[in-house]
């Protein structure tokens, strides 16, 4: 990963999640809080071993993540596709 300096992964703490700094606090549970309207300074205040910066990874990593990209499938000239239906 480029740049993640405090997002660490160790099988031995939180079975291989992306955590804080080797810390047992995972990337999820700072995400979490967030999307359900904790402020920065309401996460560091609970947890006071938190950084600024922690955060601000943590949103970075779950960017990268989610970073999605699409590849082209060629498709050879023989093959004649139909239109698939979907209903939601």
């Amino acid at each position: 990963m480029l740049g993640f300096d405090r997002i660490t992964f160790d099988p031995k703490i939180m079975t291989g999640q992306a955590c804080i700094r080797g810390m047992r606090v995972p990337v999820s549970l700072i995400l979490n809080l967030l999307a359900h309207g904790q402020t920065e300074a309401e996460i560091i205040e609970d947890y006071p071993y938190i950084e600024p910066e922690d955060i601000k990874q943590s949103l970075l990593y779950a960017a990268w993540l989610a970073n999605e990209k699409i590849y082209p499938i060629q498709t050879h000239t023989n093959i004649e596709t139909q239109p698939v239906e979907t209903t939601v």
